[in-house]
């Protein structure tokens, strides 16, 4: 196995990685966010990537989502975790806790969320966007760490930049959602065509604005909670390298196996060419 870690708003990097290599890649889909960090935890292969760029300079909509993911799957990664700030759409979930999503709602408008297209049609299935497994491996982590946690939750993705309406706000709560962020889906959606496990770490740091005591969302307050929860986030992360298996299967493998709708034949070779890092099994 080979984790990719996507690191969110305030996660930039893993100071425990050893054996760190920077690595600079292009892909068919243009560069990615940053360069990828490789290394290794307790003999475990990590790539990392800061998906906001070094610094934080991506708007959500501005990530390069399938440049990232398909970064990923050149270095060979079979389990993806995603790592985020979110805001809480349930009194529960207080703004310092560690949610582990399990279901998503797309309301994202300007981005692509698929590497089909230009002449291949595929469909994957993605009832269950989220491995049970490797997030299961993440849950016991927390508890070891000490994190106060929600286990499962919708987590809905919004365009961004700007934070939600009261009005949006309540609406989401009426849904039955959970928490809200801005990058999750596209990275879940990327990683089941790339064929990689995948399971998310959101960071309550605010209760969106739909809660009594909250005026508005203030970003010097989410910045101040998302602090505190990238440690813990941190913890977690370094707590599941260090007890996961080498040989943690990939629920993902085979997700494209009866997904490729297009008549072979018709595949054009540039595009044969160029997704052949995914495809290349199956068109044979």
């Amino acid at each position: 196995m080979k984790v990719g870690i996507i690191g969110g708003s305030g996660l930039y990097h893993l100071e425990e990685l050893e054996k760190v290599e920077e690595v600079h890649l292009d892909t068919p889909f243009g560069k990615p966010s940053s360069y990828f960090v490789t290394g290794e935890v307790n003999g475990i292969p990590v790539a990392f990537l800061p998906r906001h760029g070094i610094g934080h300079v991506l708007l959500p909509t501005e990530i390069p989502f399938r440049a990232n993911i398909w970064g990923l799957k050149m270095l060979g990664v079979t389990h993806l975790i995603s790592v985020g700030a979110v805001g809480s759409l349930r009194e529960e979930i207080e703004p310092g806790h560690m949610v582990f999503p399990d279901q998503f709602i797309d309301l994202t408008r300007d981005r692509k969320s698929t590497f089909f297209g230009n002449g291949v049609v595929g469909h994957v299935q993605f009832g269950n966007p989220v491995c049970s497994e490797l997030s299961g491996k993440l849950v016991e982590a927390a508890q070891t760490v000490g994190a106060t946690m929600h286990v499962g939750g919708t987590y809905i993705c919004m365009e961004g930049p700007a934070f939600s309406s009261r009005a949006e706000s309540l609406l989401y709560r009426s849904w039955g959602a959970d928490v809200i962020g801005m990058t999750n889906v596209q990275e879940a959606k990327l990683a089941r065509e790339a064929e990689m496990a995948f399971a998310s770490i959101a960071l309550a740091t605010d209760y969106d604005c739909w809660h009594v005591s909250e005026s508005e969302v203030s970003v010097e307050d989410i910045i101040k909670v998302m602090h505190a929860n990238v440690e813990t986030a941190r913890q977690i992360l370094v707590e599941t390298l260090r007890k996961i298996s080498p040989d943690f299967p990939n629920s993902q493998a085979d997700a494209l196996k009866f997904s490729i709708i297009t008549d072979k034949s018709k595949i054009s070779k540039t595009t044969c060419s160029d997704l052949d890092l995914l495809l290349g099994r199956y068109l044979d």
